[in-house]
């Protein structure tokens, strides 16, 4: 699927949302998508993230023990 392709089943994402599922602070979501390192869309003066982008997101982050 092309990544600019959107379908009906594509789930969004609050940043609280986002920041209460990783335990992190808001501001933390923000200074993420402000360096670029994880997508984000505005709607109105709102910003969601797709949680596809949040699942990719973290598994380049995985750390395999030893």
């Amino acid at each position: 699927m092309d990544e600019s392709t959107h379908d009906a089943a594509t789930q969004y994402l609050t940043v609280s949302e986002v920041a209460g599922s990783l335990r992190v602070s808001n501001m933390t979501v923000h200074r993420l998508i402000s360096a670029g390192d994880l997508p984000a869309v505005r709607v109105g003066r709102s910003v969601r993230l797709r949680a596809h982008d949040v699942d990719e997101y973290l598994s380049g982050r995985l750390i395999r023990a030893g």
